[in-house]
């Protein structure tokens, strides 16, 4: 069964671009409230944001200007959205940040505070700040969605089977394939994969809690066309080679994670028990810590033993 995101409230922290950006876009589509928390919108997200500001509109938009690394802020997105909405049932901690080598370099493991002069991590500060982005502000945000999920009253639907919160996350096939050239961009998201499995029984009729996750190949956004050295992984320039999978097609399977199904499709190597690695079709239940990896017309569940890792056109 199918649910409507009709009159419920996110938050996306993000969206100011890319698949978070395509990813509001699709809640609001669907007449769900959005609080856009980023550092700043870029004009295709403000234009989203302008269209949706008014009371009369069928869902609203809301900015709220976020450091994701400080934790105050993050609290502030809830009130915030709180105040706006009335409450939340959505929430997804999306902002992230690739680990450039050598130009720009922001937070890199080749590039260690204090030695390299292009490291924006300060050696006293203890902390890495693409990790203060990519894990533990998802971490953080979780944690503050669960207690405010807590806080509230029982729904009139608890006594169905459908969750009434979803937390999603955006993992990456990084997380399995790790390239050498970004080991913190790399740990950061086989550690937010497993923070997604660890949280999955909270899905239960008690606490009614969805934690999810995608985990995207190539995707063609500002992450990637923004870092000369993230498009040199990618070979598009022949037959056969890597193709890019747009951010709809991503905020479509982050869709089907939180809108109350019971089951999505996905593909299967051994589908109808032929063996022959051809791929079929099948149906996977929808359920707290299911990873689902986004690639070129295809998705596929990513399994926590014996993966077969990711293969096909959009993964690099």
């Amino acid at each position: 069964m199918k649910t409507s995101l009709a009159g419920k409230a996110a938050i996306v922290t993000g969206a100011g671009s890319g698949i978070n950006l395509a990813f509001a876009r699709l809640l609001l589509r669907n007449q769900c409230n959005v609080l856009f928390a980023d550092l700043a919108l870029r004009p295709e997200a403000q234009e989203v944001v302008d269209a949706h500001s008014s009371p009369r509109s069928s869902a609203r938009a809301v900015f709220q200007a976020t450091d994701v690394r400080e934790w105050p802020q993050l609290e502030r997105m809830f009130n915030v959205a709180s105040k706006e909405f009335g409450a939340v049932d959505i929430v997804c901690p999306g902002a992230g940040v690739y680990e450039p080598h050598s130009l720009q370099p922001f937070s890199s493991f080749w590039h260690p505070p204090g030695a390299s002069p292009l490291s924006r991590d300060l050696p006293d500060s203890s902390r890495y700040a693409s990790l203060d982005i990519n894990l533990l502000h998802p971490i953080r945000t979780t944690q503050l969605a669960i207690a405010h999920f807590l806080s509230r009253e029982p729904q009139p639907s608890f006594a169905s089977q459908v969750p009434t919160y979803n937390i999603i996350h955006i993992s990456s096939i990084a997380a399995q394939t790790s390239p050498l050239l970004a080991p913190l961009y790399n740990a950061s998201k086989h550690g937010l994969s497993g923070f997604v499995r660890t949280l999955a029984p909270l899905d239960n009729p008690t606490h009614r809690i969805r934690v999810t996750a995608v985990a995207p190949g190539v995707i063609d956004t500002p992450l990637w066309r923004d870092s000369p050295e993230k498009l040199r992984l990618v070979d598009d320039s022949r037959e056969g080679g890597d193709e890019w999978v747009s951010a709809e097609e991503v905020a479509e399977v982050m869709g089907s994670l939180v809108d109350g199904r019971e089951e999505v499709e996905v593909v299967s190597s051994t589908a109808a028990g032929r063996g022959d690695g051809r791929e079929g079709v099948r149906k996977v239940k929808v359920e707290g810590g299911l990873i689902l990896e986004v690639s070129k017309s295809r998705v596929r569940k990513i399994e926590q033993f014996n993966d077969e890792g990711p293969k096909g056109a959009g993964n690099t």
